[in-house]
């Protein structure tokens, strides 16, 4: 194992040891890492917008998912709330058939139902995003090495009792981790301690 990393850290170009799931061959995926990856976010648009691509991530990789993330963006309007709220079957099929996605008819469903409930919380809390910091009073969490905790437990049970789907606590707790409620970077990793 030691050898595997120590050759996999020698892959970088620019010298700097990054998150072992950082692929160093695939620039989109560093970018993630390095740019977005446990940033903290705040922005509805961009809440809503990992949410469903986390959700199109269940049981596939996650560099699979980012390397049509533009596939995504165009063919789910850019991830405008109100537009994809308003699908209806005829859209569903027609994103059924789009090569560029992944083209699974229940996550497909999943998205538009998750925008819905994702609405239905911004009305009734302010903002998504006041609904999802208020589960950690507003701040970072910083852990390593888990795939689910007691916060993605009560996150997912939460979300799945206002009508969400394929929103399991694994799914939870890599959608928290993108978007910076937790702060996960791997030890040894030059954004570990940021």
């Amino acid at each position: 194992m030691i050898g595997e990393r120590e050759d996999w850290e020698m892959e970088w170009k620019d010298g700097r040891i990054r998150c072992k799931w950082a692929n160093p061959k695939n620039e989109i995926y560093l970018h993630y890492h390095d740019r977005e990856w446990g940033v903290p976010v705040r922005d509805d648009q961009r809440l809503f917008e990992m949410l469903i691509l986390e959700c199109f991530q269940a049981g596939l990789s996650w560099e699979c998912v980012l390397n049509k993330r533009e596939a995504f963006r165009r063919a789910f309007d850019g991830f405008d709330l109100e537009k994809v709220c308003a699908y209806g079957e005829e859209k569903i099929e027609e994103l059924c058939q789009d090569k560029g996605i992944i083209r699974n008819r229940r996550k497909i469903q999943a998205a538009v139902t998750n925008a819905r409930v994702f609405q239905e919380i911004q009305e009734s809390c302010g903002s998504f995003s006041d609904y999802l910091w208020h589960w950690t009073d507003g701040q970072v969490i910083c852990e390593k090495d888990k795939v689910s905790s007691p916060l993605s437990d009560a996150l997912s049970k939460d979300l799945k009792k206002r009508g969400m789907r394929f929103v399991g606590t694994v799914t939870v707790y890599a959608y928290l981790q993108a978007v910076g409620v937790i702060y996960a970077h791997e030890e040894g990793c030059y954004l570990e301690h940021e």
